[in-house]
């Protein structure tokens, strides 16, 4: 069947949350995590997703920023908005860590400041603000009494559709790819 036969695809937006890598396994288990990451990033482009924002902090946000720009390599229509929640965010990240950070900032398509200035509530701002634009939730989850588990409770009273990833799906799972390891 000819491409211009099939039915328009309906454009949307993705966000991310996830934990910090502290907060997660180490070795195969999260490599499997990875996977199972990359693979719900190509399931959202093959649905029609076009734009994705990341919080930008350092785990599953920076690896499914990771992705995006893999997939942006074929298919260059697709954006990444990095949503930092204030200007001095990644400031304290030191060698290959600040390099990542500031490569998929200098990769991104737009970054948006969510607060001027640190505050107590500016990760939560970041947050909403990502929730507010966008349709799915892709949530790396291992503990739901965290900020990630905050985040995936805003994004249900938003009505946001929500995809989580834990570490139970990963144990499960076989990586279809080797985009991680």
């Amino acid at each position: 069947m000819s491409s211009s036969l099939l039915p328009e695809q309906e454009h949307f937006a993705v966000c991310f949350t996830g934990h910090r890598p502290e907060k997660l396994p180490d070795g195969n288990l999260l490599h499997l995590l990875q996977s199972l990451l990359f693979t719900e990033v190509r399931d959202a482009v093959s649905q029609g997703a076009d734009t994705f924002y990341c919080g930008m902090a350092r785990g599953a946000d920076l690896w499914a920023a990771d992705a995006i720009l893999y997939f942006k390599q074929q298919n260059p229509g697709l954006r990444l908005i990095c949503a930092v929640p204030f200007p001095e965010h990644g400031k304290g990240l030191r060698g290959e860590e600040r390099y990542h950070y500031l490569s998929i900032l200098h990769a991104a398509d737009d970054v948006v400041c969510v607060s001027p200035v640190y505050s107590y509530d500016c990760y939560r701002k970041r947050n909403a603000y990502m929730i507010g634009h966008s349709r799915r939730l892709i949530a790396l989850v291992a503990d739901m009494q965290s900020g990630t588990g905050q985040t995936i409770r805003m994004a249900e009273r938003a009505g946001l559709e929500i995809r989580r990833i834990s570490i139970e799906a990963a144990k499960v799972h076989k990586p279809t790819h080797s985009f991680f390891l």
